[in-house]
């Protein structure tokens, strides 16, 4: 009998920079950038507006969650702006969504190598960079699912 390693194939790490491309933040894909309540409250306070005015400029409920807008033309982030080098840049970045914050390292993303190579496809950070712990890709694997 063949006994399975308890040890993810992503054990001795994965390299990872962001490089600040803005590709994860932009369309032309429709997505869903998942906000919670406590979130959407910081929010808030971040833009000096009130929850419900959050609500009405910036959201969308999709079932029983809600999700940041996108920008109707391109299905960008509603919060994804550009720096005057043209750089990619987060207008929320302190407050951005736990989905933001734990990005490449999603379930998804981990089920294979060859799911992480497709990731990469899109994302150029991957597979660049610092090669990340396995502990700090679990910690933000498992946030993901919060």
């Amino acid at each position: 009998m063949k006994i399975l390693s308890q040890r993810p194939w992503y054990a001795e790490g994965l390299a990872f920079e962001c490089i600040r491309c803005g590709r994860c933040c932009a369309g032309p894909e429709e997505g869903y950038v998942w906000i919670g309540k406590g979130e959407i409250d910081k929010l808030a306070e971040f833009l000096k507006l009130s929850v419900e005015e959050v609500h009405r400029r910036y959201l969308r409920r999709v079932g029983r969650r809600f999700s940041l807008l996108e920008t109707p033309e391109t299905k960008d982030c509603i919060f994804l702006g550009y720096t005057p080098d043209g750089r990619s840049s987060c207008t929320i970045y302190p407050v951005r969504p736990t989905q933001c914050r734990t990005w490449p390292f999603w379930p998804l993303n981990l089920i294979s190598p060859a799911a992480w190579s497709a990731a990469g496809l899109r994302c150029p950070g991957i597979n660049r960079g610092p090669l990340r712990p396995l502990d700090e890709i679990q910690q933000r694997r498992e946030r993901t699912s919060t």
